[in-house]
């Protein structure tokens, strides 16, 4: 079995632009043949996402879950275009978006909306808990704690809920629809209510 690397992922990634599951998806099924990798992800159109992804997206829908009448979500997820914004496969995606949130209840839509004082304190926590490892090990534990912290917390982070290996993360999620339906695709915002609480989960829009 060929051993793919993390770097020739990496690679791979840069010069395509498709999310990092798939590259590694590619590389395995292509034997570890760079070019091959290329070839598949051109294929599936997934090596072409990453251009989408400066193109103005101003259209969209705000989209709604609810689930048990006692947890609510509104999101705004844009697109290009309103034929794209009208087809199911966007409004699947807007509902799955809409009922992972309802689950995981994130705090941020991406790690750079999180404040840098939190950021801050949880290297403080992290710091007190490796306290005896060597300086150059502290910094790889912290770096993989925050890491996982932002895997907890950020949405475009977290693993979709709906995924059966717990390996897809949100953003590549919306990758995968970028590469289908041709269109820039963005999470703006949303807003997170649970019966109780005095107020409304509202993370940073970008």
């Amino acid at each position: 079995m060929t051993v793919i690397s993390a770097g020739i992922v990496k690679d791979l990634r840069e010069k395509t632009g498709a999310g990092m599951m798939e590259c590694k998806k590619a590389l395995t099924e292509s034997s570890g043949d760079f070019e091959k990798a290329i070839d598949l992800l051109r294929q599936k159109g997934l090596a072409t996402a990453a251009k989408k992804a400066g193109r103005t997206a101003s259209e969209g829908m705000i989209g709604s879950y609810i689930h048990m009448d006692k947890i609510g979500v509104m999101l705004e997820v844009n697109c290009e275009t309103d034929f794209v914004a009208r087809t199911d496969d966007f409004r699947e995606l807007v509902k799955d978006i809409g009922m992972h949130i309802t689950a995981a209840n994130p705090s941020y839509l991406l790690r750079d909306d999180v404040p840098q004082d939190i950021i801050e304190r949880e290297k403080e926590i992290y710091r007190a808990q490796v306290l005896n490892k060597p300086p150059q090990i502290t910094e790889k534990i912290i770096e993989g704690k925050l890491d996982k912290f932002f895997s907890e917390t950020c949405l475009m982070d977290q693993i979709f809920v709906k995924d059966p290996d717990q390996k897809k993360k949100i953003k590549d999620l919306i990758t995968e629809k970028v590469a289908k339906l041709g269109e820039n695709i963005v999470v703006k915002r949303f807003l997170r209510y649970q019966l109780g609480e005095n107020q409304a989960s509202e993370p940073k829009s970008c």
